[in-house]
């Protein structure tokens, strides 16, 4: 069985995360969506709710599993004996990053490979911190995330007076 793990913050889930976890579950026998809990930064939504929102947004997937994980996601690979991360790459600037992480990733596990996915035009520009920011001025969210959860999103975010 091949099986790949998209790693991710989550912090909210948006719909280039969506299209991500779409596209790749064509690829594979089983994709797992992990909300990687980094003690070192304080998210707005707990790692419950991730995960509580990824499950309500991909259930339309059939070969997808949600979880949660505090540690490397080298060492969650070889627990969950997948040999494949997918990464979405929105532009230039999310490379460098990514090329390191993937590198690093190689040495600690080196049956790991990293997948580079394009993210569809439409989300190019799109992120976690941009859905944040727009809700936190009062702005609309509804084309950056599904509406399963918008509400709970603008319910956590409170404008700025």
């Amino acid at each position: 069985m091949k099986v790949a793990i998209m790693p991710g913050s989550f912090d909210p889930v948006t719909k280039g995360h969506i299209d991500i976890l779409e596209r790749s579950s064509k690829l594979f026998d089983k994709i797992i969506a992990v909300v990687m809990v980094n003690p070192t930064k304080t998210p707005t939504f707990t790692t419950e709710e991730r995960v509580k929102f990824l499950k309500q947004v991909t259930n339309h997937i059939p070969n997808l599993e949600v979880d949660s994980y505090l540690g490397l996601v080298a060492d969650y690979a070889r627990e969950k004996n997948a040999h494949t991360l997918i990464k979405g790459l929105r532009a230039v600037t999310d490379f460098e990053y990514e090329f390191q992480q993937a590198l690093t990733n190689k040495k600690l596990n080196p049956e790991l490979e990293t997948l580079f996915m394009v993210t569809n035009q439409e989300y190019m520009y799109l992120s976690s911190t941009i859905v944040r920011q727009i809700a936190g001025f009062g702005g609309d969210i509804s084309l950056f995330v599904p509406e399963k959860i918008k509400e709970e999103i603008l319910e956590r975010i409170i404008p700025v007076e």
